[in-house]
C-alpha cells in the first residue's frame, strides 16, 4: 500500500467536525450509517455504500460463506437482508478468511470478482473498495464502497478504510441484534 501524502487531508475538517459532532449522538445503528453515508458521498462522491455480515455458522460447508445485507446506501438495488452464499476465492479468501482490505478496479476486476457485476455496471460503478470489520481478529462484516471511478487514490482508500473504522462499533452492535446473541 502506497504511503498517503502528509500534506494531504485524508479527512477534511469539513467532513471531520460534522461526523465527530453527530456520530456519537446517533440514537441507532440507522443513523450512525447516514451520517457515515454523509460522509462518504461527501469525500467520494457518487457511489454506493453496503455493509454485509458474515453471517456463516458452523453448518454451513466449510467451502462457503454466507453474506447478509444489513446496510445499503440504495436498497431498492441493493435490499438490506438480501443473502448470498459465496464460494471460497481468492477474493472471499482474502477479504473474509485472511481479513486483508481488497481493492478491485474497473469492469474487469469487477466482473472476476461479483455475481451481479451486471447490477453494478448499470449503476455506473467502476471500482470498489471493501474493507473487513473485524471482531476478536475476524472478518465478523463488510463495509464496502462502490464508486464511479475507475481507479482509487491512496488518499480515497485511506478515506473508505477511515469510514470503516468509524462504522464497526455500531455493526457489530448490530450483528449482535441480527443475530440474536
Amino acid at each position: 500500500m502506497t504511503e498517503v501524502d502528509a500534506d494531504v487531508d485524508v479527512l477534511p475538517l469539513s467532513v471531520c467536525l460534522p461526523l465527530c459532532d453527530a456520530l456519537p449522538r446517533a440514537a441507532t445503528f440507522e443513523a450512525a450509517m447516514a451520517h457515515i453515508e454523509a460522509a462518504r458521498l461527501a469525500l467520494l462522491g457518487p457511489g454506493l455504500l453496503t455493509v454485509n455480515l458474515n453471517a456463516t455458522t458452523a453448518d454451513d460447508p466449510p467451502d462457503e460463506v454466507q453474506l447478509q445485507r444489513l446496510w445499503s446506501s440504495n436498497p431498492r438495488a441493493y435490499p438490506v437482508a438480501g443473502r448470498k452464499r459465496k464460494t471460497l476465492t481468492p477474493w472471499t479468501r482474502q477479504l473474509l478468511v485472511r481479513a486483508e482490505v481488497f481493492i478491485g478496479e474497473g469492469d474487469a476486476a469487477l466482473a472476476q470478482v461479483f455475481d451481479d457485476h451486471a447490477l453494478i455496471a448499470a449503476l455506473g460503478l467502476r471500482a470498489v473498495v471493501n474493507v473487513p470489520l473485524l471482531e476478536d481478529g475476524r472478518c465478523a462484516a463488510t463495509f464496502n464502497v462502490l464508486g464511479t471511478r475507475p481507479h482509487w487514490t491512496p488518499e480515497e482508500i485511506a478515506r473508505v478504510r477511515l469510514l470503516a473504522l468509524l462504522a464497526t462499533p455500531w455493526v457489530l452492535r448490530a450483528r449482535r441484534d441480527a443475530m440474536g446473541a
